[in-house]
């Protein structure tokens, strides 16, 4: 039986410590910046501490996963410390340099995090692609069983105001979501106001139209009863109409305000009028403020009513700044409470001086809480985070094509491996945007076929309609097929990715966008790899190179895009050999989970593993004239993100770096360059990302006193003389490889691509940006003719 005093009580302690947290962190710490705020949401907090204490202490089982409303984290961090998974030190340090995250973090926070928050809405998206890969992994022979779990984001309601949300309730609604709960904070105050009058009625037809249960929570115990009372449904007639604004106004007021509007509007000096006099203004404005997401009882009431596996959505009315000084106030969002204020709560909450951070201080029945929390079944288990078994590759799969396009082998590589009678094989899980096919996922996806759970044939095919696609949809499938949205690509992508610490079991994920695209799911790119999660992101046709397609299709700064996400390492391979390496080292990047000690020849941190970007084209090149494919300085030089195609010799006057399909210009512009300059070098660059990480580390590796630390780059160009002059040339934007002059003082012509393309051909479009081999050559051309003329200075 329901303990609803216990649940109260921690209800109680949870708005006091997440409140004495951020009070802390304001007011007590002490501050090195000035009078700068560290924040931290007491209002917001307020809100959730109802639905988190009926969630954690009575609803939720081990198997759930929770997305905590980002404003929410005080509560959370306060939630875990009351349960032994946190520290007071990090609480006391709340915002501060290792302490407690200012939203819940995964890698950050030492807390049972189920996923990062922060960036409003996709912590709420999330769920939906995680319970996608629950089901996923329930269809599969080889993964283990499992109970399955719900899903669960809390979410504010300002962050419905995110467009990401209905693009995932439109994927969900294809893929037969299940299993997911949205817990929505409906306290109707935004960061800078309040909410529209009659939202709740727009979520509850959206939600309803993609298949959701809506379940609406608008009153709790203390108004249910009261409507019962004589003049009750007038009550309840007056709040259901009373404007949002209204109602915050009046909250913040208090009891004796709320008598007063009461009485103007439906008092009638008979049962109305009693209902309101037999009550004080302390307990009418307990009334007042007792809706249905401040309530335990009606809230675990809810909860518990649910017992399938429907989507279902949980509008909970509630008031922001519950139980404070704040409450209702339109400007609280960012407020926080003064010391005399604190103060006064502090009262009110029964918490004596000097045990502020005692877990159980000012509570009645100590004993019952602490019962409460030793049966909680959601921390029963311990910490929840799961490891999986590393899936081995049995190296690379290398091409025999003559003349092809990285992409083209990208697809060869894949269909070679879905061949293969594998773990690996059955572990990758790709996915696209509608984009399969151009992509060049089609030989995949006719070898190992879409995923659904309920099979689904192929109407073409069965009617024998010549067809190079086989779209049969089967619980043994291993491709997702996604709607245009780059955003839920990578939600996807991200979800996936943590499978191995979410549900035990280890998928390799591996999506495919156009390349200019990968700018439009940046947001939730940038969350995933947030949350360390692992995958690979294949970027492809880039550059200029899907020619005809004009600008609109044409990337630009992805390869700087690339080169600053953290967690994410970018690749940009010329050749097929190059590919096959690639990919087969990212296998294993994918699943490592070292301390991060940098690899002392590049000075990376390749041990703490990461998400893989490759950058792909359309371009045909010549595969001919690389070196051995089992050479291991090769193969060393392409992971680690250049190698010499052409090595300089003793008097080398010009250098030339590129990266990706310029290649053919390159040899062709060093031939020609090569008949009247001496030792020129080619430099084959397979990831400026690399590169640049490397020499960054190395430079700070020596200013801590490993004055022998060397990264790639350094090696690589530590041999040209100091004299030569280097020329970039790639194509995407000429930052990405100019910094490559500074790391010796080398004179520098960076070729690449700065404005819209249009349309033409590729030999069009590289003589129009200057990134042909007329244009590598007339660069050495001019750089030589001002070395001459420096020289003639001098002497």
């Amino acid at each position: 039986m329901t303990n609803f005093d216990a649940l109260k009580s921690m209800e109680q302690r949870l708005l006091w410590l997440s409140s004495w947290i951020v009070h802390n962190a304001n007011h007590l710490r002490p501050k090195e910046d000035g009078d700068v705020k560290v924040g931290g949401h007491q209002a917001s907090c307020a809100s959730m501490v109802s639905i988190m204490t009926a969630l954690y202490f009575h609803t939720l089982r081990p198997e759930d996963r929770v997305a905590v409303k980002p404003h929410a984290s005080p509560v959370f961090h306060a939630m875990q410390y009351m349960m032994g998974n946190q520290t007071r030190e990090k609480l006391e340090n709340f915002r501060g340099y290792g302490g407690a995250q200012s939203y819940p973090s995964r890698t950050k926070d030492v807390d049972d995090v189920d996923f990062s928050t922060g960036s409003v809405g996709l912590g709420v998206a999330i769920t939906a692609f995680a319970s996608l890969m629950q089901d996923y992994l329930e269809a599969k022979d080889w993964a283990g069983d499992r109970k399955l779990g719900r899903m669960i984001a809390l979410v504010g309601d300002a962050e419905l105001d995110e467009g990401n949300v209905y693009e995932c309730l439109q994927e969900g609604w294809k893929h037969g979501l299940r299993n997911t709960w949205w817990v929505i904070d409906y306290n109707r105050q935004s960061l800078d106001g309040v909410v529209h009058e009659g939202l709740w009625e727009k979520i509850d037809a959206i939600f309803k139209a993609f298949g959701w249960r809506t379940v609406v929570l608008r009153h709790g115990v203390l108004q249910r009863a009261a409507f019962e009372e004589p003049g009750g449904e007038a009550l309840k007639e007056w709040i259901q109409s009373c404007p949002n604004a209204d109602y915050s106004a009046l909250t913040y007021q208090g009891g004796a305000a709320w008598r007063k509007r009461l009485l103007d509007d439906i008092g009638d000096q008979g049962d109305v009028t009693a209902l309101l006099e037999k009550r004080s203004d302390e307990e009418l404005s307990a009334l007042m403020n007792n809706l249905g997401g401040q309530c335990v009882q009606t809230l675990t009431d809810a909860f518990d009513s649910i017992n399938d596996d429907q989507p279902t959505v949980f509008l909970a009315y509630t008031i922001k700044g519950w139980g404070t000084p704040l409450a209702g106030h339109k400007d609280n969002h960012a407020g926080l409470m003064n010391p005399p204020q604190m103060a006064d709560f502090q009262k009110r909450m029964n918490v004596p001086e000097g045990q502020e951070w005692e877990r159980l201080a000012g509570i009645d029945d100590p004993d019952a809480l602490q019962a409460l929390m030793d049966t909680a079944a959601f921390f029963a288990e311990g910490r929840r985070r799961f490891e999986a078994p590393r899936v081995e590759s049995s190296g690379p799969v290398f091409l025999d094509d003559r003349n092809q396009s990285t992409q083209a082998g990208f697809g060869k590589i894949l269909d070679a491996i879905a061949k293969s009678d594998s773990e690996l094989a059955d572990r990758i899980l790709t996915t696209s945007p509608d984009v399969t096919a151009s992509t060049n996922l089609g030989p995949w996806v006719n070898r190992r076929s879409l995923f659904a759970r309920e099979s689904k044939g192929d109407t073409f095919r069965e009617q024998r309609i010549p067809s190079t696609q086989k779209w049969q949809f089967s619980p043994e499938g291993q491709h997702i097929e996604l709607g245009i949205a780059e955003m839920n690509l990578f939600l996807m992508l991200g979800a996936a990715g943590l499978s191995h610490s979410l549900f035990g079991e280890r998928i390799l994920p591996i999506g495919t966008v156009y390349d200019p695209f990968v700018a439009r799911g940046l947001d939730a790119l940038n969350y995933a790899c947030y949350q360390d999660s692992r995958f690979i992101i294949v970027g492809t046709p880039s550059g200029v190179t899907l020619a005809p397609e004009g600008g609109a299709h044409q990337s630009i700064g992805a390869q700087l895009i690339g080169m600053s996400q953290d967690g994410l390492v970018s690749f940009e391979p010329a050749f097929l050999d190059e590919l096959s390496i690639i990919m087969d080292w990212s296998f294993d990047y994918l699943q490592r989970s070292g301390e991060g000690d940098p690899d002392e020849r590049t000075w990376l941190r390749d041990e703490t593993g990461g998400s893989v970007y490759l950058r792909l084209t359309t371009r045909s090149i010549d595969q001919l004239g690389l070196k051995a494919r089992d050479d291991a300085e090769f193969q060393r030089g392409v992971v680690d993100g250049g190698y010499w195609l052409r090595e300089p010799g003793p008097n080398c006057e010009v250098v030339i770096a590129y990266q990706g399909c310029v290649a053919p210009e390159v040899i062709e512009a060093a031939g020609r360059i090569g008949n009247d300059r001496r030792d020129i070098g080619v430099l084959a660059i397979t990831s400026a990302d690399r590169l640049n990480s490397g020499w960054t580390a190395a430079r700070r590796a020596r200013a801590r006193g490993h004055v022998d630390a060397t990264s790639q780059i350094e090696r690589l160009m530590g041999s040209v003389s100091r004299d030569a002059t280097l020329i970039t040339v790639t194509d995407g934007h000429p930052a990405t490889l100019a910094w490559i002059g500074s790391v010796m003082g080398h004179r520098t012509a960076p070729l690449g691509v700065e404005h819209f393309g249009q349309t033409g051909t590729i030999n069009d479009l590289y003589r129009h940006f200057m990134i042909d081999a007329d244009a590598i050559v007339s660069a050495a051309n001019h750089l030589s003719a001002g070395r001459k003329i420096r020289l003639a200075k001098q002497i």
